[in-house]
């Protein structure tokens, strides 16, 4: 497979387009799954939360692995392979083969589903296909203050989120729907910790790879679940009259 650079820009380009259009949806109204079901109409197909968690990260994982092994040998020479296996791959082995089987979501809509699934193929494919076939990278990248800087925020982003998502599963007993106020970590300054360590997390990531493709992911995320962390915290305020008032939406101290 050829690296074809007009691809790469066009699907950064139209990834960076539906990150524009997912903020315009739901900034004023949150998508409907989770909490915000109650005050929304309920979608008829659902699926259990563990079983789509784990149907809709899988290509994400999958679609780079696949890449990968169509690659020729060397397959893991290039740093753009290293890169995107102990890093994009790393964090969708973990939300697909460990996080699901630990949440203790709500079943989950089928339509969401749907559309979540499809993105994780588009964006599986696209990081993937330029890591793997047009990155270029010179010999000392390693040391460079993008890539050490980058990989620091990958890091703290991901631990934040995976320590939030705990914080989230401890809320619960097992069959458990009722929602509390998330204490500790982070959530002592946020009410959006968990979406606040993946936004860091993808910004590190692109940061560190220094592309396109992943400047365009980590917009996505940032238009993507950055409203939902205000959704969740305008939530919060309306339903506990006990809520910090001090604590914000998704940025300590300031937003």
């Amino acid at each position: 497979m050829q690296c074809f650079p007009s691809l790469v820009l066009a699907l950064s380009s139209l990834l960076g387009a539906l990150a524009l259009l997912q903020l315009s949806l739901y900034v004023r109204v949150p998508s409907r799954y989770g909490k915000h079901e109650e005050r929304l109409c309920r979608p008829r197909g659902r699926l259990p939360a563990r079983c789509a968690w784990f149907l809709q990260e899988l290509p994400s994982f999958l679609v780079p692995a696949v890449l990968l092994a169509l690659r020729s040998p060397p397959r893991l020479e290039p740093l753009g392979c290293r890169l995107l296996c102990c890093l994009f791959c790393w964090h969708y082995f973990y939300r697909t083969f460990i996080y699901p089987f630990f949440t203790r979501g709500r079943p989950f809509p089928l339509q969401l589903l749907f559309f979540g699934t499809l993105f994780c193929i588009y964006n599986g494919f696209l990081q993937g296909y330029y890591l793997i076939y047009c990155a270029e990278y010179p010999n000392d990248w390693c040391t460079d203050i993008r890539f050490a800087s980058g990989l620091l925020l990958f890091l703290l982003g991901m631990g934040i989120n995976i320590h939030s998502d705990l914080l989230l599963r401890q809320l619960r007993k097992p069959g458990e729907f009722t929602y509390k106020i998330p204490q500790g970590g982070l959530f002592t300054y946020v009410s959006g910790a968990n979406y606040f360590g993946e936004i860091v997390e993808w910004f590190g990531f692109a940061i560190a790879t220094w592309s396109l493709p992943a400047f365009a992911f980590a917009f996505f995320t940032l238009c993507c679940i950055g409203p939902r962390a205000y959704h969740h915290h305008r939530y919060y305020l309306k339903t506990f009259t006990d809520y910090p008032k001090s604590r914000k939406a998704l940025i300590p101290f300031v937003f």
